[in-house]
């Protein structure tokens, strides 16, 4: 949030009506000017905020390693000290600041395509488990009821999937791709639109329904729906402006050529930065529901079916409820993946708030580069295969449990 605001239009020239408080701006006797305002708003700041997260949280991971009962002295860091955690991450948040410019948000740049690249792995995991949950549920409430609301619920969620999902590669086609031009594009949206089909094929085969009775249609809409959102945010990171028109100018006809008033300005509130949020939200949320459910999260985090998730408190010889520690044998989570996840979502943030353009060092503004469309589309491939992958696992490894 406080990243956001220090990207907010005209924030600068707020800080600098401070007297005394910016380098170059207004005075006031017996005051120096010590603060650079273009480095603490715009997307310096962000990359500042975040890489002071990032350092906090890879520091806890890296201290939590191994941490396998409340028993360990180090949990005690992970449930209490919180005064001193937030000062510390305070004093880095502080620090960064003082990084001098340099090749730094250019360094730190890469550092973020990485990270993001990772947790886009994750969200995906979380997708594919949400959707293979959805079908599991509804199909389970609609054969163990004798109201059918369900199977409509099912038929309508996945009609209206592949409905956006059609939509919008129309829409690609028309807007994000010329006749003679956008070859990248053309590309990019047909080979989706091809592994969109195949995936939907392959969910209905009988010998995919008798290995994975649970598998549907509305996996491969939502999946296919998701692939086209990573389809269209990677299209909006093309430099090439004829090819990426921004969403202003289609509404009001403005020339996508034109260049920007302010070349280094970062619109965070774009479609693209607004729908990856939600995104974000929605998978730390139902990563949550999934971890404390101890289920599929849980095994991605290594801990034990079941271990650790007491809930129960213990009754006292004075007859008043007690908290009990329910860690002292199993950590009901990974605190070491737990930090490393937060670390990634750093990561994932400051890229989504700068839109994912990187810093020029030499005109100071922000540019559109191929490396966030590869990146982006080589994570939509892959979530492709990792779904393809839970239909035909049970196929290959028919020995395997995969519930």
């Amino acid at each position: 949030m406080v990243s956001v605001i220090m990207i907010l239009p005209g924030m600068e020239t707020q800080l600098r009506k401070i007297p005394g408080f910016c380098e170059g701006g207004s005075t006031i006797p017996g005051f120096e000017n010590h603060v650079n305002c273009d480095v603490i708003v715009g997307y310096k700041s962000v990359y500042r905020m975040c890489f002071a997260m990032t350092c906090f949280f890879f520091l806890f991971a890296a201290l939590m390693i191994r941490v396998r009962s409340s028993k360990d002295p180090r949990a005690a860091l992970q449930n209490g000290f919180w005064f001193f955690k937030f000062l510390i991450l305070i004093g880095i948040t502080v620090g960064a600041f003082f990084i001098p410019d340099g090749t730094f948000h250019t360094v730190w740049f890469y550092f973020g395509v990485v990270g993001s690249f990772i947790f886009i792995l994750i969200q995906l995991i979380l997708l594919i488990d949400f959707a293979h949950s959805w079908n599991k549920v509804w199909v389970e409430n609609a054969e163990n009821s004798d109201n059918k609301c369900w199977f409509a619920g099912l038929m309508s969620f996945t009609f209206l999937h592949f409905a956006l999902a059609i939509t919008a590669v129309v829409l690609f086609y028309v807007y994000y791709t010329q006749p003679d031009d956008c070859t990248e594009h053309k590309v990019f949206i047909s080979l989706n639109l091809i592994f969109c089909i195949i995936i939907s094929i392959v969910s209905i085969l009988p010998k995919i329904q008798e290995a994975q009775p649970h598998s549907g249609l509305l996996q491969a809409s939502l999946i296919s729906l998701y692939t086209m959102y990573v389809t269209w945010s990677a299209m909006t990171n093309n430099p090439n402006r004829n090819c990426n028109p921004s969403l202003l100018s289609l509404v009001s006809n403005v020339s996508s050529t034109e260049p920007s008033a302010d070349p280094g300005h970062v619109q965070w509130w774009d479609a693209q930065g607004i729908v990856g949020l939600i995104i974000f939200l929605f998978c730390t949320l139902y990563a949550s529901i999934r971890s404390s459910s101890n289920t599929q999260v849980n095994k991605l985090m290594q801990t034990e079916e079941g271990k650790g998730f007491g809930g129960e408190g213990v009754v006292g010889e004075d007859g008043i409820l007690r908290a009990m520690d329910d860690e002292e044998e199993n950590v009901s989570y990974s605190y070491s993946f737990f930090h490393f996840h937060l670390c990634l979502a750093s990561l994932y943030i400051m890229m989504t708030l700068t839109n994912w353009l990187q810093p020029d060092t030499t005109t100071q503004a922000m540019q559109s580069r191929m490396p966030a469309v590869w990146v982006k589309m080589s994570s939509s491939w892959l979530g492709l295969g990792l779904y393809l992958w839970t239909l035909i696992a049970p196929l290959i490894f028919p020995d395997r449990d995969f519930n």
